[in-house]
């Protein structure tokens, strides 16, 4: 035992101390994206529909899976980890466009869930990566908790629906449902690009393309799968836990 303590003494504390300080991401990092202007020799090759040429060039977070294969001189990947945002159109990025953050809920929900959110998890047919990066924001190096917020395991517990995955056909219904068993007020958040928009599984006949198109979304967390930064990133700023 006396060993055990020694050694939780010397390893110090583990927990990263955001939002208190800023995050140091590796260069390697993909993050958020900085559009060049239409080249004309550049050709439209995003494999997902991400990248558009129209009105001068347009990246969608939404669809983007974030895998660099865009076309060569249009998009430059930042090491900037903060993507979440609380308006779809808000992920749509141009060149030279503003970059958008997720705004704090209204007043009144941030009164009731400032201090404990609780989440029921919904894996919508989703591949476990954005579960697996969910997951670790309990674990001591990040420690959700500490902010109240939590993840429960039945809906009527709930303050909000987290949504992973595409939304398949055979998991719609029960999606909804535990919408519907989330007492009122409640927010929904879409994790992920096939949370949004359907990830590279967009437009094939068995899913929905994302959430919003059953359930109201009221925080969208970019990225294939989201950086557990990314993540917790969002849900501070609606909690208006992120004063800069």
């Amino acid at each position: 035992m006396f060993r055990a303590i020694a050694s939780r003494i010397k390893q110090g504390h583990r927990t990263t101390p955001y939002p208190a300080a800023p995050l140091q991401m590796p260069e390697r990092f993909r993050g958020y994206p900085l559009v060049s202007p239409v080249n004309a020799a550049s050709e439209d090759t995003c494999p997902y529909g991400a990248y558009s040429k129209e009105s001068g060039g347009c990246l969608d977070m939404g669809k983007c899976l974030f895998c660099a294969e865009c076309p060569v001189g249009t998009i430059q990947f930042t090491t900037d980890y903060q993507l979440a945002v609380t308006n779809r159109d808000h992920l749509l990025v141009h060149p030279g466009s503003e970059h958008h953050h997720a705004r704090p809920l209204p007043p009144d929900l941030r009164r009731l869930f400032g201090r404990s959110l609780k989440f029921r998890e919904v894996s919508a047919g989703g591949c476990n990566a954005c579960e697996a990066d969910t997951n670790v924001l309990s674990t001591i190096g990040w420690d959700l908790g500490r902010f109240g917020i939590q993840f429960v395991a039945s809906p009527r517990h709930a303050d909000g629906l987290w949504v992973t995955g595409p939304v398949t056909e055979n998991m719609a219904k029960a999606l909804l449902t535990t919408y519907e068993a989330i007492p009122d007020p409640k927010i929904v958040v879409a994790c992920g690009a096939c949370a949004i928009n359907g990830g590279p599984y967009i437009d094939t006949p068995q899913v929905c393309n994302g959430v919003d198109s059953i359930v109201p979304v009221d925080l969208y967390i970019p990225g294939c799968p989201p950086h557990p930064a990314t993540i917790l990133d969002g849900l501070l700023r609606i909690l208006n836990k992120i004063k800069r």
